[in-house]
């Protein structure tokens, strides 16, 4: 009798175990969705560069001179009444967001320009300006008469596109006035002539002042 009770208990254990293993593996009635985004990064770049030319000015007609070729600069011997090659031109890279363009161009020289005549002068000496896709919007004469900075922005906001986007020429070139006389001249030895480059994205800016003091504010100028 003992045996047979013991028995009884050891089937229903087993019933026991049998139906809980069964309740483990019902199916219930679910469902799941992810959703994920893939971010991908805008940029804005741009390059600039202008004819290869001689020390007078003149361009084999095939090469282009860029600031990170290898050579640091483009040496030019000046002499009164004659004009000189120098057509800065931006390109904005392929696939670069659309953005504002400028260029910040700077005459630097090794003495003080005390010629009034001079600087006025000094305004008109790029040749073949083009006004109608460039906006001269500033002229900055140094504290220390060393130095006069202009600042020209592109009328349009331009975009890479495919292919990247060239950009018409600032200027053609420079010439030095025949008028200028020996003490004029020798004022004009060891000057510079500065080239710079600059795009920032025209999205988020409420319009283009807004986009240049942001960019000036971002590279501390």
């Amino acid at each position: 009798m003992k045996i047979k009770h013991k028995a009884l208990v050891l089937s229903v254990c087993a019933v026991l175990l049998i139906s809980a293993s069964a309740m483990g593996t019902l199916a219930y009635l679910t469902d799941k969705e992810a959703l994920t985004n893939t971010f991908t990064v805008g940029r804005v770049g741009l390059s600039l560069d202008e004819a290869k030319v001689d020390k007078m000015g003149t361009p084999d007609g095939t090469n282009r001179w860029k600031p990170s070729n290898g050579d640091p600069t483009q040496e030019y011997y000046l002499l009164p009444g004659h004009s000189y090659t120098k057509d800065p031109t931006v390109t904005v890279d392929a696939e670069s967001e659309e953005a504002y363009v400028r260029m910040i161009v700077t005459v630097n020289f090794q003495n003080d320009l005390n010629d009034t005549a001079l600087a006025t002068k000094l305004d008109g000496i790029f040749t073949g300006y083009d006004s109608e896709k460039w906006e001269r919007v500033a002229k900055t004469v140094g504290s220390d008469n060393k130095k006069i900075t202009y600042e020209y922005r592109y009328r349009e906001t331009v975009a890479g596109g495919t292919t990247g986007k060239k950009l018409e020429p600032l200027f053609a070139g420079f010439t030095v006035p025949g008028t200028y006389d020996n003490d004029q001249i020798a004022m004009l030895n060891g000057m510079t002539i500065n080239v710079e480059a600059h795009a920032i994205q025209a999205a988020g800016f409420e319009n283009i002042d807004k986009a240049w003091a942001a960019f000036d504010v971002q590279h501390n100028k």
